[in-house]
């Protein structure tokens, strides 16, 4: 074959190979690869206004390497683009790490499932197309968008002026609680529609709720993924807490004042006290369970395993401790002071005391005074003294990995 031919054919060849590759993307890729721009898609979410206004915790623990795909994938989704080339260089592993971050910083992009196809070149072994699997149709989206901002302002809006951070974490956890059944049929029970709007949900549902009501209010909140003690699945929240505390070192003679953050973590569905009489966990009374509010990871990890999918910090803060907070709490077992403990709640008419202690050793010096000694029967004599009753019922709940102690009186 003369030279002629040959080149003829090898261009043939190369037409035909550039053919192929062109309907899975690869020429795409090329092109946007020869812009020499490694900002590509940071620079078009500003341009386009989709800039995002949170903290994306998971974006920031990223490998860098990965930060320009997670951006594309924002973008495409923002964009309504459910499918089409995708021309960052990812495997295909690397594009589901990264697409999960994007879903875990952003609960707002609520059109999507957790699932998507996307096609590999054989010939570089990286993504080149995708499709999202979405639950909302494109054209019903922008309205859904505002019923949701609407419904996440109006809990806002019931928050009073002036209040701190952890309040503000506290009403979002109570008022999701308060306003979603946990239903495992719920529909779209992975998207904050499913809380929000439809007031049915699973953990995915109500823990994205809570990150997007925070979100709008400023605050940092993140979603976490992980496994519960018989081994299901389970979602649950990361939050951080900024306070003003002074500091050793003075300026002109004046302490200086530092800002400490501390985090902790929310599990809003194990708050939800239907959620947690099917687990057989703490309260059957249809009252909040606040042993998730800001807790440690000391105590959640008793019950919850977070997967490897993100580095978390550590959490080992009490300060907003619930039961601490609101003096249910005793470092160790003293005889008098349960018993005054005892008697206090008796006289204002409560409905149940709650105590916290400090150690296994506490608590159990606690139980045993308590329902094996005399303490709790000689509250019991005095309410019944108190009420003019010759008999009185009480029931009680331990929770071995609180070291809690509620009793219910009757």
């Amino acid at each position: 074959m003369n030279k002629k031919k040959k080149r003829f054919w090898l261009c043939v060849l190369f037409l035909l190979c550039m053919t192929q590759l062109a309907g899975c993307g690869v020429v795409s890729r090329v092109k946007y690869e020869l812009t020499g721009s490694e900002e590509t898609w940071e620079l078009t979410a500003v341009e386009e206004g989709y800039a995002s206004s949170v903290e994306e915790y998971y974006y920031d623990h990223l490998p860098e390497e990965l930060h320009e795909a997670y951006r594309e994938i924002y973008v495409h989704l923002m964009r309504y683009e459910d499918s089409g080339d995708f021309l960052s260089s990812v495997s295909v592993e690397d594009f589901w790490r990264t697409y999960y971050a994007v879903l875990a910083d952003h609960p707002e992009i609520f059109w999507t499932d957790t699932s998507a196809q996307v096609e590999e070149s054989a010939l570089l072994g990286t993504v080149v197309s995708y499709h999202f699997d979405v639950t909302v149709a494109a054209e019903d989206r922008d309205a859904m968008r505002e019923e949701l901002e609407a419904a996440a302002d109006a809990c806002i809006a019931q928050i009073p002026e002036g209040a701190t951070d952890y309040e503000k974490i506290k009403f979002v956890y109570e008022y999701i609680i308060d306003t979603t059944e946990y239903d495992a049929y719920s529909a779209d029970s992975q998207n904050i529609q499913s809380a929000l709007l439809y007031h049915s949900s699973v953990c995915a549902g109500y823990s994205r709720a809570f990150q997007y009501i925070l979100h709008r209010m400023g605050l940092f909140c993140t979603y976490v993924t992980g496994t519960i003690a018989d081994g299901g699945d389970h979602g649950w929240n990361l939050v951080r807490i900024t306070e003003q505390e002074q500091s050793e070192e003075t300026l002109a003679g004046v302490p200086a004042v530092a800002a400490v953050e501390a985090y902790y973590y929310v599990d809003v569905t194990w708050g939800d006290p239907v959620f947690a009489e099917n687990m057989d966990a703490y309260d059957t009374e249809s009252t909040i369970n606040y042993n998730y509010l800001c807790c440690t990871e000391y105590d959640l990890f008793k019950t919850h395993v977070p997967d490897d999918s993100i580095e978390l910090p550590a959490c080992t803060s009490d300060a907003y401790d619930y039961y601490k907070l609101n003096g249910y709490y005793y470092e160790a077992f003293d005889w008098d002071t349960i018993n005054q403990a005892l008697l206090e709640s008796v006289w204002a008419s409560e409905t149940r005391i709650m105590m916290k202690f400090g150690s296994e050793t506490a608590y159990e010096e606690a139980q045993a005074a308590l329902f094996e000694g005399d303490l709790l029967k000689e509250a019991g004599q005095y309410l019944m003294r108190q009420n003019g009753v010759t008999s009185w019922n009480y029931r009680y709940h331990t929770d071995d990995n609180f070291c809690l102690i509620t009793i219910y009186w009757s």
